[in-house]
């Protein structure tokens, strides 16, 4: 898909606007509509859209400042169209999670999960950050229930299905550690109540 780059968008609006005003006042409105009409598209496009489709290229190349860079370019992100304001939020939440930032991405995450993501894709990306961000903090149970999120999407790209696989293995394992430490924990206290019995006098 072809995407205009901010600054030259920003360009072409106003030689749009500014051009076809002129040209309406000098020889008549026909001659200056198209060029009224193209800045006056351009604008609405960067309004609703925002900068969204050039902080991905950055992101996906994990250049995450230039990618923050280009998201802060967007005007204001609630009047972005849905599907391009859960892509804001979640690059949000991606570029915080890079820098271990794990408030602020949860915070992004959270508001990208509150629109209807558009793809399966998308949805279990998603739900598995916010699991990975609840593994990271140690909270198996919070963990879990997102990861199941994640895996109810039916999602098919090898790349998020793998993740999903890995970090399903590791909360098990995890699981399974803090079950054997609680059983240490509990055979080392019945030692210890077994350990202060009296013993009972000789004759």
């Amino acid at each position: 898909m072809f995407i205009i780059p901010p600054y030259i968008r920003f360009a072409l609006i106003a030689a749009g606007i500014i051009g076809g005003t002129a040209l309406w006042i000098a020889f008549g409105f026909w001659y200056g509509f198209p060029f009224l009409l193209a800045g006056i598209i351009l604008l609405l496009g960067y309004i609703f859209l925002g900068t969204v489709g050039p902080a991905a290229k950055a992101v996906q190349m994990q250049d995450f400042n230039r990618g923050e860079q280009l998201l802060n370019l967007t005007l204001k992100p609630e009047w972005l169209y849905s599907a391009n304001r859960a892509f804001y939020y979640m690059m949000r939440g991606t570029i915080a999670l890079s820098r271990k930032d794990l408030n602020a991405a949860e915070g992004y995450l959270k508001q990208a999960d509150a629109i209807d993501v558009p793809t399966a894709n998308e949805k279990a990306m998603l739900k598995l950050q916010l699991a990975q961000i609840e593994a990271n903090r140690r909270n198996f149970g919070a963990a879990k229930k997102y990861l199941k999120a994640a895996k109810e999407t039916n999602v098919k790209l090898p790349q998020i299905t793998e993740q999903i696989d890995m970090l399903d293995t590791a909360l098990k394992q995890s699981g399974q550690a803090k079950a054997a430490q609680r059983m240490g924990k509990e055979g080392h206290q019945m030692m210890s109540r077994g350990g202060k019995r009296r013993r009972p006098k000789g004759r």
